[in-house]
């Protein structure tokens, strides 16, 4: 019976597991360092926060794993051997295979800041972040923290900290939030909004140092300006890369992640690689090479899993979507809205009076079709913003129609009026 041997229990691993099972009766063992039990990775604030507990944040019930016929195994890989399909864990234990999926997920990004590893800072992304933060923030009397990078799981952050009556000062290095990702507009709602939930949000503002007390704890940090500000927890959340250090002395082909064809196949025969640690030589559809986003991560799960039941399939995500919550706003989009605006697209953009919803649209200049859109506060079809796109519907067509793509639940105040008039009113009449 084929073994095939998956590192790592988080999204695209357990997708690749599950998929497994449906299609064959191969030997699978699902292995982990982190939880003996796969979570929902994107639940872990709301652990903190009180709304969850560890149980409501497991998606299958602990017998679904023996139920179907897949093994878990704790423990910590230190080596792979891929000459003689062996795994080589901490304790010495070995471990044969016939198939290997890497899906080893992200780590926090350090980028050799003095005092980086002193107690008090930490980055936020495995369980173990959690029980630290939770350490960090409850056994030692926390009154101001300090978070050091404008993304998404900063923004987290901040409000799991706001939840304890913990002051944040947010340090972003770039003009606005996450203005690497988000164009003018969305950035500029997004910072007016965090700064409403008492954030002390700071632009073009770099981490030096972050400063020690005598015993070993963070007492402050300083910023590349010279001030320095007092804080008892530090969270460094700069973006995450792939967890391969375990990799490096191995034969298994790596760059910033495990380097895969489109297939997700290594350059080592039966080794696979899938998820936030994955890195393909060239993307199937031009987008970037590292796609460390957790519906992506589940499309490469169920991809791998048909290749390795005997229809080698490669990976096809089609059209870009991601999701995300930025404390009471909620955020979509669709398709790909750069941070600025390519010659050849044109914009149409709609913001509420009070800053808490935006809808901004992007189509082509010169044929007129819909190419992307990002959604603030407002909740859109999912299968109709893709048919759209996938389709090259016309942009008149689209603001004709805007209101069969709304998702809001009923008796949500109803803004599509506005939005149509607007853009109506902005685009060429040869649209």
């Amino acid at each position: 019976m084929k073994h095939v041997a998956i590192i790592g229990n988080g999204i695209s691993g357990v997708t690749a597991a599950r998929h497994i099972r449906k299609l064959s009766d191969h030997k699978i063992t699902l292995i982990s360092a982190e939880t003996e039990h796969f979570f929902s990775r994107t639940a872990l604030m709301y652990v903190y926060m009180g709304h969850m507990k560890q149980e409501h944040v497991k998606p299958y019930e602990n017998h679904f794993w023996s139920k179907n016929r897949i093994d878990l195994k704790m423990g910590f890989v230190e080596k792979i051997d891929a000459a003689q399909k062996k795994l080589i864990f901490q304790d010495g234990e070995k471990m044969d295979f016939d198939d290997l999926i890497i899906a080893c997920g992200s780590k926090p990004n350090k980028f050799g800041w003095k005092g980086q590893d002193l107690d008090g800072v930490q980055g936020l992304y495995s369980w173990q972040d959690l029980e630290l933060m939770e350490h960090n923030t409850n056994t030692h009397k926390v009154n101001r923290a300090v978070i050091v990078g404008g993304g998404l799981i900063g923004v987290e952050m901040a409000e799991m900290l706001i939840s304890r009556g913990i002051r944040v000062t947010f340090l972003v290095r770039e003009k606005r939030f996450w203005g690497s990702v988000l164009p003018k507009e969305e950035g500029e709602l997004i910072s007016k909004h965090i700064k409403s939930h008492h954030v002390d949000l700071r632009f073009e503002t770099e981490l030096k140092e972050i400063v020690p007390d005598e015993n070993g704890r963070v007492k402050a940090i300083r910023t590349k300006s010279g001030e320095e500000i007092t804080c008892q927890f530090v969270g460094l959340t700069a973006g995450v890369s792939p967890n391969i250090d375990f990799l490096k002395d191995g034969s298994i082909d790596l760059n910033r992640g495990v380097l895969v064809n489109e297939f997700l196949e290594s350059n080592q025969p039966h080794i696979y690689s899938i998820g936030d640690c994955a890195e393909f030589h060239e993307h199937p559809t031009g987008r970037r090479n590292l796609e460390q986003v957790w519906y992506t991560g589940k499309m490469m799960g169920e991809t791998v899993a048909q290749s390795i039941c005997g229809n080698k399939s490669a990976y096809k995500p089609g059209v870009w979507f991601n999701s995300a919550k930025f404390f009471d706003i909620e955020y979509q989009t669709y398709g790909w809205v750069w941070a600025q605006t390519k010659e050849n697209e044109a914009t149409l953009y709609w913001e509420h009076a009070d800053s808490k919803k935006c809808l901004k649209i992007v189509y082509d200049k010169n044929d007129h079709y819909f190419l992307a859109a990002n959604v603030f506060g407002i909740r859109l079809r999912h299968k109709v913003l893709d048919y759209w796109i996938k389709n090259k519907i016309s942009i008149s067509d689209v603001l004709q129609n805007l209101e069969d793509a709304n998702f809001d639940p009923e008796f949500y105040e109803n803004n599509f009026p506005e939005i149509k008039q607007q853009f109506q009113s902005q685009i060429p009449q040869t649209a």
